[in-house]
């Protein structure tokens, strides 16, 4: 029998932990991105869904109307997609278009990762809360990378304005 202590680790031991870690963040780091971007669209969806109601009691409160719309810079209406960010106004002179003058009362910037479709870029409410336009209007978000993944989130907007939420996969 030795009469020697063992103190700390031997190369052998730590390589063979090290490898071990290596092996297991592998595995973890691809499904830990899937729920990064899990959590992205949620959070932008979420966001949305916060523009579009605050939109819709504005409207109801001021008796004129309100509106969101793609915007890229939060002073006007000129976001090409969804995924550029959006804003909210207060509907003065019940158009529904954002004009001079007019208060601009949320702008949401957009994220780099997020994309949005090219569809309709403006959705505004008239002074009972219902939407303005006649045609159905919806908005579609997405992670620029969501391979099979559920990801995609399309927000309809319906006639009496309120707002439903459809997952799908993204193509």
């Amino acid at each position: 029998m030795s009469s020697r202590s063992s103190r700390g680790f031997t190369l052998v031991e730590l390589m063979v932990t090290i490898m071990v870690l290596a092996i297991l963040i592998a595995i973890a780091v691809p499904g830990f991105q899937g729920v990064m971007r899990s959590n992205r669209i949620a959070t932008s969806t979420n966001s949305m869904l916060a523009s579009l109601s605050l939109a819709r009691s504005e409207a109801i409160k001021n008796a004129h109307g309100a509106g969101v719309c793609a915007s890229n810079n939060g002073a006007g209406c000129n976001g090409a997609t969804w995924g550029d960010g959006w804003l909210v106004w207060n509907d003065a002179d019940g158009d529904g278009t954002l004009n001079n003058g007019e208060t601009v009362i949320q702008y949401t910037e957009g994220k780099p990762s997020l994309v949005g479709d090219a569809g309709a870029t403006t959705i505004s409410f008239d002074p009972r809360g219902r939407r303005r336009s006649p045609q159905d209007q919806s908005i579609e978000l997405r992670p620029d990378e969501c391979g099979s993944q559920p990801l995609r989130r399309t927000l309809q907007v319906m006639p009496t304005g309120q707002v439903k939420v459809r997952k799908d996969t993204c193509q």
